[in-house]
């Protein structure tokens, strides 16, 4: 099993005729990913990959029976493009787009979830449960099957933290950016408890840094909800105070959202907390949690 995505995802891609949206639609593609169809308005008739293109999600949803969606469209009509996944009855929508308004997330976020959907992202580098589908736009060949279910803020470091572990022959069921926006779809809480439930995962990464609350309140559900063992990472603890690391949500404001104070919750919660992303890899091959 896995979380989220696997052999039975039907992806749509939204914006497949852009730049981006075609090249990672060809390397989900060629992942195995089922990518039954497009969507770029006056573009119907097209195909891209050898997958149909759609000008709306209503006509994509009906030919295809599509139950997930990917956004690559830009950030002024993202958030019009989340919403209409979520109003055609997609039950998955990843948003890769960047720099979509906070305000704009603020309607959308309570929107999505009353329509029964998940939204990943935005700002996030997607998903893959390896072997099975990868919706996003991290590599498929550093990934590899196995115990580990990792959830992370940040797509690069995903990326390193990853790469580590498959070095040691360690794979991972499913992996989750959930994004770096202050506002987001997907909580690592979320993560927490879909990892918790899933039996192939026998052990969880979180990947977190400074800025919000996010990771403290995931130390605090882990400490009473979370029975598989937990493996953090906090990145920023050399950075200037009051300074924006990288993305928008990555700022300490109100003496709140440090690394430090981030580490000290999860140690508390009984949480292991690696020095380095490397260092993630030696921790749970050291204590065999794989």
């Amino acid at each position: 099993m896995s979380i989220l995505v696997d052999r039975c995802t039907r992806l749509i891609v939204q914006g497949i005729t852009g730049r981006e949206g075609e090249f990672h639609a060809r390397q989900m593609v060629e992942y195995g990913t089922n990518v039954v169809g497009g969507v770029t308005p006056g573009r119907g008739g097209q195909t891209v990959a050898g997958v149909p293109v759609f000008d709306t999600m209503r006509s994509a949803v009906a030919a295809t029976a599509a139950n997930a969606s990917i956004i690559y469209v830009p950030a002024p009509f993202a958030a019009d493009a989340i919403l209409e996944a979520a109003d055609n009855g997609i039950a998955l929508i990843v948003c890769i787009t960047e720099g979509i308004p906070i305000l704009d997330m603020v309607r959308i976020v309570p929107h999505v979830r009353s329509r029964g959907a998940r939204l990943i992202g935005p700002n996030c580098p997607g998903l893959i449960s390896p072997g099975k589908a990868k919706v996003g736009i991290m590599s498929g060949q550093i990934h590899r099957p196995g115990g580990i279910g990792l959830v992370s803020r940040s797509g690069t470091l995903t990326y390193e933290i990853v790469n580590a572990l498959t070095n040691r022959g360690i794979g991972q069921s499913t992996v989750v950016g959930i994004g770096g926006d202050p506002i987001n779809g997907t909580s690592f809480i979320d993560c927490l408890a879909l990892f918790e439930s899933d039996p192939e995962t026998r052990a969880i990464v979180l990947v977190g840094e400074i800025g919000g609350t996010d990771e403290e309140a995931a130390a605090e559900y882990a400490r009473t909800a979370v029975t598989k063992p937990i493996v953090g990472f906090i990145a920023g603890l050399t950075a200037p105070p009051g300074r924006r690391m990288g993305h928008a949500g990555a700022i300490i404001t109100g003496g709140t959202g440090s690394a430090q104070g981030k580490v000290r919750a999860l140690e508390q919660a009984g949480i292991e907390v690696a020095p380095g992303p490397v260092q993630v890899a030696e921790i749970v091959a050291h204590r065999s949690l794989a």
